[in-house]
Order: structure tokens, then sequence, then C-alpha cells
């Protein structure tokens, strides 16, 4: 199963690479301004702290907008992604945002190999990042290993209630998705992507997991990190819900009709002992 949904995933986010750096919704020639910050990493800033001087790694880090954010801050960052192609546009924005960043092709679950171990002050997870990958077992032993004594785990992602609901239904919310992982991948087949484009996608098929909240924790608990936070916030940087949601500020979306009804997503800190 590992070869498969890493080539289906994979031939996905190649292809998706170039229309969101072309899209108006990355926008990047926003980062032309060296004192910009992405929506995300914005939102971020009151639990993320003082990153200065720290030696991070984002994983999964896309075309590379959160992880020049994360440097811009002072941070010596480096990202891994395992698309070829969001690799290449990374780099190529860095350069275009004169901003530094060691942009770098793999596997998160060969991180340490690519990495090396015990490296990094802090590890950076964004959201949508967690449900490409099927075994959280294993993605936290990657995490604790790229970690230094002390150093810190930071993830922002979306809560797996609202990944379990189905996001074309718009006279409710409607539970259609498991919430708890299983062994066998939700199947999704899709010729669009999350950003307004008009090209059709050609690869269509995407392997996915969800993960309970529960499983998450457990599975850095068992790596030997100790959680010091888990926030849930009534809000998440897309428009989840199309027709049900409302934009707030730092381009985040909640729900317009009773928003505390549902946890949108949530930041998790663990920290790897001294």
């Amino acid at each position: 199963m590992d070869e498969e949904y890493l080539t289906l995933n994979r031939a996905v986010w190649d292809e998706r690479a170039p229309l969101h750096a072309a899209s108006s919704d990355y926008a990047l020639a926003r980062y032309d301004d060296p004192a910009y910050l992405s929506g995300v990493v914005t939102f971020d800033l009151p639990r993320l702290g003082d990153v200065r001087g720290r030696d991070g790694v984002h994983l999964q880090c896309h075309i590379g907008t959160d992880t020049i954010s994360l440097a811009r801050l002072g941070a010596r960052m480096h990202g891994l992604d395992f698309s070829g192609a969001s690799i290449a546009e990374a780099r190529r924005l860095g350069e275009r945002a004169d901003t530094r960043v060691t942009f770098h092709e793999g596997n998160v679950y060969d991180a340490v190999d690519v990495l090396g171990a015990a490296g990094f002050d802090f590890v950076y997870t964004g959201v949508g990042a967690l449900c490409w990958l099927p075994d959280m077992g294993r993605w936290a032993r990657v995490v604790a290993s790229l970690l230094r004594p002390g150093g810190r785990l930071f993830l922002r992602e979306a809560h797996p209630m609202l990944w379990s609901l189905d996001e074309k239904r718009t006279d409710g919310l409607h539970i259609t998705y498991p919430y708890f992982a299983r062994a066998e991948p939700i199947v999704i087949v899709s010729d669009e992507t999350y950003v307004q484009t008009d090209s059709k996608m050609a690869n269509t098929t995407t392997h996915q997991w969800n993960h309970g909240l529960g499983q998450i924790v457990t599975a850095l608990l068992e790596a030997g990190l100790v959680l010091t936070q888990l926030v849930e916030h009534d809000s998440v940087p897309w428009n989840a819900l199309p027709g049900q949601m409302e934009e707030l500020a730092h381009e985040e979306w909640r729900l317009k009709h009773v928003p505390d009804r549902l946890a949108h997503s949530y930041t998790l800190q663990a920290i790897k002992p001294a």
C-alpha cells in the first residue's frame, strides 16, 4: 500500500504545485514585501513565540509560504516535501522573496535520513498535512528523532471532527467520513484543487486518512514527547465548508451560524525532554 498511496498522492501534489504558485489564493507577489508573513503563521504567532536564532524544520512544506514566513521571524529554516514540483516552486519563491530557506525533497517518514537526527529546536507542521499520512506512530517517532533534547513540536491542524464532515453539503453539518484512522485509506476522486483555477486536474485520485485527536496525542506520548499545549479553535485557514462559512481576518474562515458547534482546528505543542 505504501508505494500506491505515495505514487498517487505525489502525482496530485506535483500537478497542484504550479497551479497553486500561479493562483490568486496564494498570491505569491505579496512575498516581495520583506515584512509579509503568511496568514497561517500570523495566526500562529501568539502561541509560536520567539523563534529567532532557532533551527527549525517545516515538514510537508508544499510551496514554502509558511516556511519562508518562519524564516522571516528569524529562524534558520529547512523545508521538506515529497513533491519535487512543490520544492521547485518553494525554492523559486525563496529566491523571489530574498529569504534564505533550505528546501529538501523527501518523504516525511524519511526525514531523519534526509535531515539528520537531533538537529532541530522545533518541528513545525501546518494545516492539511496529517491527513496524507497513514501512520501517526511512525510520524511521531520521526518528529521525536528530529528534535534536540528540549526541542518542541508546533502543530496546527484542521480538527478531525471537521475532516469527518461532507464539504459538499450546504444544508447543515453531515458526518460522512470516519473520525478515527483506519488501515484502509479514504479514497477521494476529484479533478479540482483548493485554489481558484480554470484548470482541471489530470491526476484525480488521492488516498487520505483522518486521525482522531486522541490517536495523535497518544502517538506523541508513546514517542516520548511531553504535551505542553492543546488549544481548539473556531476557525480554519480555508473555506472548508463552502456555503456555510464566513471569512475573518488573516484568511481564516468559520461557520456563519453558531460556530461554536464545531472545533474547526487545533494547536498542539509538545517537547522532547532534556
